[in-house]
């Protein structure tokens, strides 16, 4: 009876340090689908929309090990990757733009920011694992 309570405990430890272990920390490849734009300059409201509609890509690739975003189009180098409390916050730059993507490591929704000097975009979306 010990050793069938020991393999019990053993079980339990392990299926408990899987539960605890996040699809989004950035350990797994994801494809993330940004579902809506917002067009944001300085002195104008916000506009919103499709992706398709501000030239947005319908999914995006992220590859925290390689470092880099990859979209149909541009791949983008992750130049700064931070884990915090419930979230994972990735940070580069694409032609004039400077990017922040964060994902919330409980539910995959993301949030991406593109700004320069004229204004930003906004995606709104979510990711799932590869």
């Amino acid at each position: 009876m010990k050793e069938m309570t020991t393999a019990v405990f053993a079980m339990a430890v392990a299926v408990a340090a899987n539960a605890s272990e996040s699809e989004f920390d950035g350990s797994k490849r994801l494809i993330c689908a940004p579902v809506q734009v917002m067009d944001c300059s300085v002195g104008d409201n916000c506009t919103r929309g499709l992706p398709d509609e501000f030239g947005a890509p319908s999914f995006l690739r992220v590859d925290v090990a390689g470092k880099r975003v990859i979209g149909p189009k541009v791949e983008s180098a992750i130049l700064l990757i931070d884990r915090s409390e419930g979230q994972l916050l990735l940070t580069g730059r694409e032609f004039s733009f400077a990017w922040t993507m964060a994902i919330n490591t409980e539910t995959g929704a993301m949030t991406t920011s593109m700004t320069n000097r004229f204004g930003a975009y906004i995606m709104f979306g979510n990711c799932t694992t590869i």
